[in-house]
Formats: structure tokens, sequence, C-alpha cells
């Protein structure tokens, strides 16, 4: 968020040389505070969105699902993809976040949740944040925090296409909850997490998840790294889940930036003594392409590979082909156009009445997203 800052001057008369000197003025009264930014109050700033979408998928599945989607999973119908508050105090030295909503996205942010839904299921994020000293890049935040892997976010008007890549919904976890610190040195950012695990707020085990984050930012290119790494298997202790997630952005002109996102995960199980690791890992390309002042044109392609059906229940090779257009209309209001077509090695795919009797799906989306506030 940017601010303006305004700067008072004063012009002061000097007396001729050799006249008696005139009386001192009177104080200049004391300037007037400056206006709270728009949409804050009592240093709380608020922020917030609607996310619509309508779709159509080509093979119209029965039981209403777009597969493999995250989040505009409903097909053929009018959706609520996500309706947010945001209330957030920038640290200084503490500060917090709370982001609460409802929608098809928050339920399945919540849905692995130990113990079913619960309140948690709105709260997409809620932590508590330090930071000693003002000019200072150290931080430390506690509570539900969004992951740092992935090249997307969870909010669809801070992406570059309105549906999720494959990689976001199947290779990452969406939040954790624990603590985590990170430090800003130049163009070097590091960190450090200690979190319960993998999309839980209430942990499935008493062992804990380590994270580390390695990000190197420039002007035009930008390499951003997360490992995460610790025992994920409900129940036990036995058995570690290993994530390493990097994407390389360049952002050469305001006309054209790209992004190259690679993920590798693996899981390691044991039924009795006998051990077994699965494995997933894809690539994700995507470019974004200015088209005017107001819309922009953004090709995405990827190709997952679930080795072992860890993560979508099929062991099989998936891509897909994402093309969105979207155009800007008046501030805090964004329309997005995506046709999509998404191949498995196997049938997967629902058609008609079937299930998982066709190997491919065509999908065609319009998102409408209205926000507003300073972030």
């Amino acid at each position: 968020m940017f601010k303006r800052y305004a700067c008072v001057c004063t012009l002061m008369s000097v007396a001729a040389f050799g006249q008696t000197p005139a009386p001192a003025p009177a104080a200049a009264p004391a300037p007037a505070a400056a206006p709270a930014p728009p949409w804050s109050a009592g240093g709380i700033d608020f922020s917030g969105l609607v996310d619509v979408y309508a779709d159509t998928n080509f093979n119209h599945p029965a039981s209403g699902n777009n597969s493999l989607y995250n989040f505009n999973t409903r097909s053929d119908q009018f959706s609520l993809n996500m309706m947010k508050l945001s209330m957030s105090h920038t640290a200084d030295p503490v500060g917090f976040q709370i982001d609460l909503g409802f929608g098809r996205a928050f339920d399945m942010i919540n849905g692995g949740e130990p113990g079913g839904p619960s309140i948690m299921r709105n709260v997409e994020q809620a932590y508590v944040s330090l930071k000693p000293k003002k000019d200072s890049g150290f931080q430390f935040d506690f509570g539900k925090f969004v992951t740092s892997a992935g090249a997307e976010v969870i909010e669809s008007h801070t992406n570059w296409n309105y549906s999720r890549s494959l990689l976001f919904g199947w290779a990452i976890p969406y939040y954790h909850f624990g603590a985590r610190l990170t430090d800003t040195v130049g163009h070097f950012t590091g960190g450090v997490q200690l979190v319960n695990g993998w999309n839980n707020v209430e942990d499935n085990n008493s062992g804990k998840t380590i994270g580390l984050v390695g990000n190197f930012t420039g002007k035009k290119a930008s390499w951003l790294n997360n490992y995460y790494t610790g025992p994920e298997n409900a129940g036990t202790n036995k058995g570690w889940r290993n994530l390493y997630d990097t994407t390389v952005l360049l952002t050469p002109s305001d006309k054209f930036n790209a992004y190259i996102n690679f993920d590798y995960g693996m899981n390691k199980s044991f039924v009795g003594n006998v051990g077994s690791t699965a494995k997933w890992y894809g690539i994700a390309v995507a470019a974004k392409i200015a088209a005017g002042a107001k819309g922009a044109f953004t090709p995405r392609v990827e190709w997952f590979k679930d080795r072992d059906g860890f993560s979508t229940g099929v062991a099989q090779s998936v891509k897909e082909l994402t093309l969105t257009y979207e155009y800007k209309l008046p501030q805090g209001f964004l329309m997005r156009t995506e046709y999509r077509h998404d191949w498995s090695n196997v049938a997967f795919f629902d058609r008609s009445a079937g299930n998982a009797n066709r190997k491919f799906q065509d999908t065609l989306t319009l998102g409408l997203v209205v926000f507003f506030g300073p972030k």
C-alpha cells in the first residue's frame, strides 16, 4: 500500500537591517492530523471481495462437478466462489491479519481439517504479528496463515488465470497453523516455519512440520523457493512428507510477465513394518500479455504426474491448457473469460451419467470479481 505524505513549509519574514525587530508572530496552529486512508478506521485496514462465476462443462457430468478444479468446481450453473472480508493492522510493533468468508473456496480450503468442519471453515487466515524494529525486515507471525508454496494464491483477482493450476490444487497445501519467522536483507528474504502440518489447525499427530523459505527478488526477475518436511500421516509420526516448490517469475516490462512453477513431493507411509513412498511432481508455465490499457491475455500450460495416485486418487499423468482473457472495468471490478482443456492418460473425467469414462474435459467460464480496500 502506497502512502502519500504532505509537506508543510512555513515562510518567515526577516526584519530589515538596522530596524527594530518586529514582535514575534504567534505560534502557528498544529497541522490537522492526516485523514485515515480509504477503507481504514482506527488503525485497522479493511478489504473484501465478492467472486462469482458461470461455468459450462462440455462433458455435462451428472455430478455437476469439474474434475481436478479448485475452486470453480461446480459446472453448468451460476456459483459463488467466495465472499470475503479482511481486517489487518501492520505490525508497529504488534499487528494482525484476519480473513473471514464463505463460499465454495472456503469449503474446499478447510475440507480436510481433522475432526470435520468447525468455525475455522470460515477463517482463511488469523494470525498476530510482531515486528520489533519498524525499519527492519524481521517479522514473527503466529496463528493460521496461507502456505508460502505455489505460484498462485486463493483469491482469484490476484492470480493471472481465473481457475487454479493443477499444481495449486494437487501438489501443495492451502494453509498451516503455527509460527513463522521472516527476515529481508537487500534482495533476499529468508524464513523458517514450525507448523502443525498441512491444512490442519488441530494436528493429526504429535509431530511438527518445518518450512524453509528462500526468495531472491530483482527488478526483472525473482526466484522463490519453499521446502516443507515433517510427519503427516494421521495418528503416527512414522513416515515423513517432503515438498520442494520453486517459482521463477520474469517481469521484463509492464506489457509482459511470465512464470515457471515446479513442484516435487513425496510421502512415505507404513503398513506394519512395510514402507512405501508415493511421489507427485509437475511443472506449470504461464505468461501475462497486456492487451490495451484495461485488458490482458494469459495462456497457461502444465503437466502433473501423480505417480501413485496419492493426490488425485488415481495414478495418472494429466495435462491442462488454459486461455484467459481479462478486462478491468471500473476500479475494483474485474471480468475474466476462460477456456480450459484438461486431459489424462487414463479415463478419469465424468461424462453425462458415467463416472470416469472419458480422458478429457473442456470448460468455458465467465468470472466476475468485485473487490475493495488498500490491499
